[in-house]
């Protein structure tokens, strides 16, 4: 079966081609790097002739908000008009946990309006929405960063590694599409205070976590209800301790 993964080639991408592909099936990584261009159409009908199903986890490389919304819409818009013209039987997003809870933020009201329009595309379709990654503790810490310490809600959080959500993508790229949401998430849930203090350790890095209930994530309220899943989220296996303990968590920073 032919499955056009967009943003193919970037974190989550990457690991879901060559999952697709160790499954015996084809599967194109479709990116400007590769010649294809959800936002100006570029390579699109080319990519996607003969595909049954595409799986579409290109992010916006910007969070401000108008810049968000233009890419998810523009990007959003030309993708399932090609998936159309192409007779695709699946779309397949990435999406994220909360993204209905946290419409304050930009970024997230851009990802509403793309799963609206996937809705509204008539193709056959799967949403999936992942806790946020072990990869982004790095750059939450950033954000809570002040001048010497790093100030962290102790809001909920469920986190996931990313290879779980790029297996869990390749699921259900090969199952029929369910029409709706689904949701998944790792096994450990903690305050994020935690997990971004037990990140900093475990690289090298002397700053101060300082846990408070009343600070923001990326500028908006959170609560124990915003990042986490609901009762019937799909729970991957991986354990922040065990990946954290990896050698190559270590590597990545350092690098």
């Amino acid at each position: 079966m032919k499955i056009v993964v967009i943003g193919g080639t970037g974190l989550i991408g990457s690991q879901v081609v060559t999952g697709l592909r160790a499954k015996g099936h084809e599967a194109v990584a479709a990116a400007p790097s590769s010649g294809v261009n959800t936002l100006t159409g570029e390579g699109l009908a080319e990519a996607l002739a003969g595909a049954q199903v595409v799986v579409d986890v290109a992010n916006s490389p910007s969070f401000e908000d108008a810049a968000a919304l233009a890419f998810f819409e523009t990007s959003g818009r030309n993708l399932l008009a090609a998936e159309k013209t192409a007779g695709v039987s699946h779309h397949i997003a990435l999406s994220v946990v909360g993204t209905d809870r946290l419409q304050a933020m930009g970024y997230f009201r851009a990802k509403l309006l793309q799963e609206k329009l996937i809705v509204a595309a008539g193709t056959p379709y799967t949403i999936v929405h992942a806790t946020q990654f072990f990869e982004f503790m790095g750059g939450i810490a950033q954000a809570g960063t002040t001048a010497d310490a790093v100030r962290l809600s102790t809001a909920a959080l469920q986190p996931i590694a990313s290879a779980d959500v790029a297996a869990a993508l390749v699921d259900v790229a090969l199952a029929s599409p369910v029409n709706g949401m689904v949701e998944i998430a790792g096994p450990d849930r903690r305050p994020l205070a935690d997990f971004v203090g037990a990140w900093l350790a475990a690289t090298g890095d002397v700053r101060q976590v300082v846990p408070d209930p009343a600070a923001s994530y990326f500028g908006i309220a959170i609560d124990d209800a915003s990042l986490t899943p609901g009762p019937d989220a799909r729970i991957m296996p991986s354990r922040f301790d065990d990946w954290l303990a990896q050698s190559h968590v270590k590597a990545e920073v350092a690098a």
